[in-house]
């Protein structure tokens, strides 16, 4: 049987791209070395004879399994606050695990899918952002190891494909969040709607105008299924066009939390994009894939998930289950 390894298994996109690859009768390989991953994250699939998981860092493996059809590197810590407190780790997922992935694709013949990032667009000067912009990005500040070692990753992926003929895709993800975001990572969701819960102020950076168009992770992994099922070998931007403020959705946890909490403003960290939102043209056209779940039904599914995962109560919103 052809078998897929995924890289990241254990990230919340990681995990709800191996329940569907799982799900749909293909044998799995998860690999996470669990610095960022969360192995409850894989608890509907770890118990299948499909899925076979291997706490290891990417860049370890001697060899992928044989009969091995393609690989997903998903795997990179990925939030603000990993890019301060991890950034070596970040530019090692975006650079020598790349190429050691790339190394072995190459050798077993396997279709090579790289989770990039709107990331690469930096402070967009295009609004939304086609896949053709070149972006404009820092390589120097806290952002930067990811921003850069995503666009490494891209030119290395493009370079096997065009020098040693290695069937790739690559994947341009934006703003994701729902079930299985970690707790401590820092983005405004998931912080936002603990602060909530907890009745603390929500923590708004700058004025709260920039922008984010939040797409929730069901549909960002059909996306990646639907990239990898297809022969589209340019970036494929992945996301959402619904564009949201920060401060709008800081007003919308706490609707939905019954909460009464207050918003307060602090600084704006460096290099902070102004604005985010993808233009899906490629996505709807070449993969027929486009996001279905709404911004307010994504949110309320993600509030009752950090609540449950919390044991917190809501408030005064009807929030139903994930």
């Amino acid at each position: 049987m052809a078998q897929v390894v995924v890289t990241g298994a254990a990230g919340m996109i990681g995990s709800h791209v191996v329940e569907r690859l799982v799900a749909r009768g293909e044998k799995v390989v998860g690999v996470d070395s669990l610095v960022t991953g969360e192995l409850a994250n894989l608890v509907g699939v770890l118990g299948s004879d499909r899925f076979e998981f291997v706490e290891r860092d990417a860049a370890d493996l001697d060899h992928l399994p044989a009969g091995t059809a393609a690989v997903l590197h998903l795997a990179s810590p990925a939030s603000p606050r990993h890019f301060r407190d991890l950034p070596v780790e970040v530019l090692h997922a975006g650079s020598t695990v790349t190429l050691r992935l790339l190394d072995q694709a190459e050798r077993a013949g396997a279709t090579f899918l790289f989770a990039s990032s709107s990331e690469v667009y930096g402070e967009p000067e295009v609004h939304p952002q086609p896949e053709e912009y070149r972006g404009s990005v820092s390589t120097l500040g806290e952002r930067a190891c990811y921003d850069e070692a995503k666009r490494f990753s891209e030119a290395a992926v493009d370079t096997y494909r065009l020098r040693r003929g290695l069937d790739t895709r690559i994947a341009r993800i934006f703003n994701t969040y729902g079930p299985r975001m970690r707790l401590d990572d820092g983005r405004i969701v998931v912080t936002f709607v603990q602060q909530a819960l907890a009745g603390h102020p929500l923590t708004v950076h700058g004025d709260g105008m920039q922008t984010r168009s939040f797409c929730y992770v069901d549909d960002l992994a059909d996306g990646i299924v639907a990239l990898l099922d297809s022969d589209v070998v340019v970036p494929v931007n992945l996301g959402t066009t619904e564009e949201y403020t920060v401060l709008d959705i800081a007003r919308m946890v706490i609707d939905l939390t019954g909460s009464d909490s207050a918003i307060e403003f602090v600084a704006r960290p460096e290099n902070d994009p102004s604005r985010r939102r993808p233009d899906l043209t490629r996505a709807r056209e070449l993969l027929g894939w486009e996001p279905t779940v709404p911004v307010d039904d994504g949110m309320r599914r993600t509030v009752a998930a950090i609540a449950a995962q919390l044991g917190a109560a809501v408030g005064a919103s009807e929030v139903p289950g994930p």
